[in-house]
């Protein structure tokens, strides 16, 4: 990212953090329409972070704007259309396919793009199926114990989880932790370059991450709902000013008398 700046990425910089949106009818003082909406939670909490948050609606989709961003946050929302991952539809699944396609481009770019990537619920599974994952569509079907992820219409469950040794979830989280959670589909086969670093008890896989490349971490679960635990997104924003950092150093002109010597992005993989 070129700049007049010496050092844009300073202590004072405020990584940009793009987020998906939804898209679909909203209102607003005395107008119903369609609307770009994200919930407030996750631009609070990128703000809250240290971040600066920038909205990708599903329209006029154009991967090539991560180029421009230190961070994407695919957020939650509907179920992801099994047609993406070879799958005849259950009747409890609900999805928009517009949306689908716009979330599945965005995160295959940053992954290509090696843009920091942090996806939640939702978009944890168009990560799983942007690698050629498949998800479960129902857990209920398979878990007995799968209604306390969703108890009701537009009430949270709670989840408890483990974290893998070595992860990122382990150096952000701890080896427990808990969440606010609202789903009803899960991963089921996880894609290759993926790998799970945290589960339920009940073995409900509830964060994944990658092996090579960027910075990712996909999480079943809903950390912006949790005010008083930040630490997934302080995590993800204070990798998103590396990253910013990294690339501003890197695109800036070479001085005379010899070559600034490339820095080295610091190694966030799971060893």
């Amino acid at each position: 990212m070129a700049s007049n700046d010496s050092e844009p990425a300073g202590t004072g910089y405020r990584p940009r953090i793009a987020l998906t949106t939804y898209y679909q009818e909203g209102s607003w003082g005395v107008w119903n329409s369609f609307a770009a909406i994200v919930p407030g939670a996750y631009v609070e909490a990128v703000a809250a972070a240290g971040g600066t948050p920038l909205l990708l609606p599903p329209v006029g989709t154009d991967p090539g704007v991560l180029e421009l961003v230190d961070g994407l946050i695919v957020i939650g929302g509907v179920d992801v259309d099994p047609r993406f991952y070879g799958a005849e539809r259950h009747e409890a699944t609900s999805s928009q396919p517009a949306r689908d396609e716009h979330d599945l481009a965005l995160t295959r770019a940053a992954l290509d793009l090696e843009v920091p990537l942090f996806a939640i619920c939702r978009g944890a599974q168009i990560l799983n199926v942007a690698l050629g994952g498949t998800l479960i569509q129902h857990l209920p079907d398979v878990n007995e114990n799968a209604a306390r992820y969703q108890p009701g219409p537009g009430r949270y469950g709670e989840v408890e989880f483990a974290t893998e040794p070595g992860s990122r979830c382990r150096e952000l989280l701890g080896e427990t932790a808990w969440s606010p959670c609202y789903h009803h589909q899960a991963l089921e086969t996880v894609a290759e370059g993926l790998v799970v670093t945290a589960r339920a008890e009940d073995g409900t896989v509830e964060a994944v991450e990658t092996v090579e490349g960027g910075w990712t971490l996909g999480v079943q679960f809903h950390p912006e709902e949790n005010r008083k635990d930040a630490r997934l997104f302080e995590g993800f924003v204070r990798v998103a000013h590396g990253y910013a950092r990294d690339r501003t150093r890197q695109d800036r002109p070479r001085r005379t008398g010899g070559a600034e010597p490339a820095p080295q992005r610091e190694d966030t993989r799971i060893p």
